[in-house]
């Protein structure tokens, strides 16, 4: 069931999804011919919560339209969040004990 002001096919939408997955870029460098990329990304958002996604690449494989291949799985630091308390910082409020009664402030 399409929702709303349907502007983008499903076609539409399918292959600016592909185009994201094959050249690794954002979404907001989505290029302009293939729609908003906020709707583009809402709807697979969408699809990929209902199980659609899964359903259309499941297909397209057994059909040998497209072949789906995972070759590597890389995450930086700018991927990661890390709790205040994982970076190994000091908490300068938690000193106590005889060796910090003397310390010069």
């Amino acid at each position: 069931m399409q929702r709303g002001n349907v502007s983008l096919s499903n076609l539409q939408v399918l292959n600016a999804v592909l185009y994201v997955a094959e050249q690794g870029c954002k979404w907001r460098g989505l290029p302009k011919r293939f729609g908003r990329w906020h709707t583009i990304y809402i709807r697979m958002s969408r699809w990929s919560r209902n199980g659609v996604l899964d359903r259309v690449f499941e297909k397209l494989q057994v059909e040998q339209i497209i072949r789906i291949k995972l070759e590597a799985v890389s995450l930086d630091s700018t991927s990661i969040k890390v709790h205040p308390d994982g970076t190994g910082a000091l908490n300068h409020g938690l000193m106590t004990g005889p060796s910090t009664r003397n310390a010069v402030k």
